[in-house]
């Protein structure tokens, strides 16, 4: 079997395909906002008050990292934290007016960078592709 044939190799070469597709059309629309911290962006939207932790579970990434990747967007004015009502000691977060507006920008770039990066599919391959994906990480 050469690499060419191995899932890990596409998986990869898909990866880096998707990560370019969407630098060069977010750039190019004048975003500075990576994949990770649109998906964050896009967790916090759609759970206003969730905590660090949180998103990190939703997206799939560690607490480490999604620190930071918050910490970027509380710095670009994108998200706020503020006290956890029911524990002082935890922070929740919120996107701010200027989040939600880049939010709602960067919303149509991204769902037609979808289509680009699967550009050489059907919409029934691409269905079928999604839903295959999305067998392979279902937990068992």
């Amino acid at each position: 079997m050469q690499a060419l044939d191995m899932a890990g190799h596409l998986i990869r070469r898909l990866h880096q395909h998707s990560t370019q597709v969407y630098t060069a059309r977010t750039r190019g629309a004048g975003f500075d906002i990576t994949s990770v911290q649109f998906a964050a962006l896009d967790a916090i939207r759609a759970n206003p008050g969730i905590d660090q932790a949180g998103v990190a579970g939703l997206i799939a990434y560690d607490r480490p990292t999604i620190g930071e990747v918050i910490n970027r967007l509380v710095a670009k004015g994108l998200v706020e934290r503020a006290v956890n009502d029911a524990d002082r000691r935890a922070r929740v977060l919120r996107l701010t007016p200027e989040g939600e507006t880049t939010f709602e920008r960067l919303l149509p770039i991204v769902r037609d960078i979808q289509t680009a990066i699967l550009g050489n599919l059907t919409p029934g391959e691409r269905s079928a592709f999604l839903a295959l994906a999305k067998d392979t990480l279902r937990e068992r």
